[in-house]
C-alpha cells in the first residue's frame, strides 16, 4: 500500500456513505490512527442528514484482522483496558446506536475486533469465501468491541460461548445458517449487491428506521410491557415526520412514496 494513502477511505454516492478500512497489507488490522479515523467518520455520519445509510468494508483480501498486535509491544493490563475504553467502546456504541442503517460488507476474514465490528453493524452481507473468527481466546483475551453483547443477542448462549471459547472460523455458509449473516453472495458480486441494498435502505424513511433500531435496542433489555410502551412512544415520534405524511399521501394516491429522510 502507498504510505501516503489514508488508512480510512470515504466515498458517498447519493445518501450512502461507504467507509473502507484501508490497510490491506496488514489485512486492515486496527492501529490507533485507523480507530481514531473510523470513530471520527462514524460521528460525522451520525450528524449528517445527507447520510442515510452507512456501509463498512475492507480493502484488499480482508475485512479486518482485528487489533494490530505487531504495533503494541508488551502492553500493560491498564493499557489494554484504556484502549478498549478510549476507542473500541466508543465505536461499538456508535455502530449500535446510530439511528441509520449500517451494513457490513464482509469481503474476507473478519477476525477478533474485526468480527466484533461486523456484528455491531445492523446487517451483514458476506462474500461466499469470507469468514468470521472471534479469535480473542487464541491470545488469552476476551471478546471486546461489543462482541459479548452482539453474540448474546444473535445466538443462543451456549452457541455464542462455544464460538468465543474456541475462536474457530465460521465460514460464510455457516454464518448464514446461524443468522450471523443476512446474505451470502458471490465474491465478485459483494459490492454491487451491498450497494443495491444500501441504496434501497437509504431511500426508506430514515427517521422511522432509526426509531425502529432504537426500539429494538431498548427491547433487548426490558419486559414486554416496556417494549409496548416504548413502541407507542416512538410511534408518536414517527407519526410527526414528513416521511409519514408522504407515506400516507402515496398510499392514498396509489403511487410509490418519495421519502426524504425527515
Amino acid at each position: 500500500m502507498d504510505e501516503n494513502q489514508p488508512v480510512l477511505l470515504t466515498e458517498q454516492v447519493g445518501a450512502v456513505l461507504t467507509l473502507t478500512l484501508n490497510r490491506p497489507t496488514r489485512f486492515n488490522a486496527l492501529d490507533d490512527d485507523l480507530k481514531d479515523r473510523l470513530l471520527a467518520a462514524l460521528q460525522a455520519a451520525s450528524r449528517d442528514s445527507g447520510v442515510r445509510c452507512v456501509v463498512l468494508t475492507g480493502a484488499g483480501k480482508a475485512f479486518c484482522a482485528g487489533q494490530d498486535l505487531n504495533l503494541d509491544g508488551d502492553l500493560r493490563p491498564e493499557q489494554v483496558g484504556d484502549t478498549v475504553r478510549r476507542s473500541y467502546n466508543k465505536i461499538a456504541r456508535l455502530l449500535h446506536g446510530m439511528e441509520k442503517p449500517i451494513i457490513a460488507a464482509v469481503n474476507g476474514v473478519a477476525a477478533g475486533a474485526g468480527m466484533s465490528l461486523a456484528l455491531a453493524c445492523d446487517l451483514r452481507v458476506l462474500a461466499e469465501h469470507s469468514s468470521l473468527r472471534l479469535a480473542f481466546s487464541n491470545i488469552g483475551l476476551i471478546p471486546d468491541c461489543g462482541a459479548t453483547y452482539s453474540l448474546s443477542h444473535l445466538l443462543p448462549r451456549g452457541l455464542g460461548l462455544e464460538i468465543a471459547y474456541t475462536g474457530r472460523a465460521i465460514e460464510a455458509p455457516e454464518a448464514l445458517r446461524l443468522g450471523l449473516a443476512n446474505r451470502v453472495v458471490a465474491d465478485a458480486d459483494l459490492f454491487t449487491e451491498t450497494a443495491t441494498l444500501a441504496a434501497s435502505l437509504a431511500a426508506r424513511p430514515t427517521r422511522a428506521l432509526g426509531l425502529t433500531k432504537r426500539a429494538f435496542n431498548r427491547a433487548t433489555t426490558g419486559t414486554l410491557e416496556d417494549a409496548l410502551e416504548y413502541e407507542a412512544y416512538t410511534q408518536e415520534i414517527a407519526a410527526g415526520t414528513a416521511d409519514f405524511q408522504e407515506g400516507i399521501a402515496a398510499f392514498r394516491e396509489k403511487r410509490q412514496p418519495r421519502f426524504e429522510g425527515r
